[in-house]
């Protein structure tokens, strides 16, 4: 079942392949994919190498430590996949992936998604393919491959028809700026703790009251950044 007549399709540029589809190939993202909502292919950087070690990688240009991927056989591999959608490059130093963005694309008809090595990629190849650098946190990975993964496990279960209730995902942390409110389900008391008495009262007004309460109250304690940028925004718009 192919959702709203479109398959959103994911093509990764890595040295290791076999690195996916990972987890992706289980659960929500899984289903979704034997359904034919969403596919996933990858290309091997090093077929693209034209000498006889196929060798992907050289010394960094004004010396200093490890290695860098080299442009030509970089662009020859992305040149290969083609244009038409998006290419990231999982780079530390890129713009923080947000929500907005995952709902970008996965409102479009796929990524390319490149997966950085060693020490980085030569800048010329990143400028001559338009190639968008994002990053998935202030920390350093082995490689782009479990970025990669993450950005497509944010996409995928956004997809249309992906998860059971489409509403679930317009109301989880970052949807609205705010981090999500706490949960509870049954049993009513666990260990002398009960659950709030506002969220089995049936007053949909109070919980929706309350549930907003709690969020602004877990993002000031958590991330007072978050509503900073909000209030920057709202002055800004006003």
């Amino acid at each position: 079942m192919i959702v709203d007549g479109r398959s959103f399709r994911a093509t990764v540029l890595t040295l290791y392949p076999e690195m996916f589809p990972g987890h992706l190939g289980t659960s929500l993202s899984g289903r979704a994919m034997e359904r034919g909502q969403w596919s996933l292919d990858t290309v091997q950087i090093r077929d693209f190498a034209t000498d006889r070690h196929r060798t992907v990688d050289d010394t960094p240009a004004g010396g200093g430590a490890g290695m860098v991927l080299k442009p030509d056989v970089l662009a020859r591999a992305i040149d290969h996949v083609g244009e038409g959608r998006p290419r990231l490059l999982m780079s530390p130093r890129g713009k923080p992936l947000t929500q907005a963005r995952v709902r970008e694309l996965a409102a479009g008809d796929g990524v390319v998604i490149v997966c950085g090595r060693f020490e980085g990629v030569d800048q010329r190849v990143i400028e001559a393919r338009s190639l968008e650098e994002v990053s998935i946190g202030d920390y350093i990975l082995s490689g782009g491959e479990p970025a990669a993964l993450i950005v497509l496990d944010a996409v995928v279960r956004i997809l249309p028809g992906v998860m059971g209730n489409d509403l679930s995902g317009l109301h989880e942390s970052f949807e609205d700026g705010l981090l999500e409110h706490p949960h509870y389900t049954r049993p009513q008391v666990f260990e002398g703790r009960e659950i709030p008495a506002v969220l089995t009262s049936g007053n949909h007004g109070a919980i929706d009251k309350w549930r907003k309460a709690e969020a602004l109250k877990l993002t000031a304690e958590r991330r007072p950044d978050l509503l900073a940028k909000m209030a920057t925004k709202s002055t800004s718009q006003g």
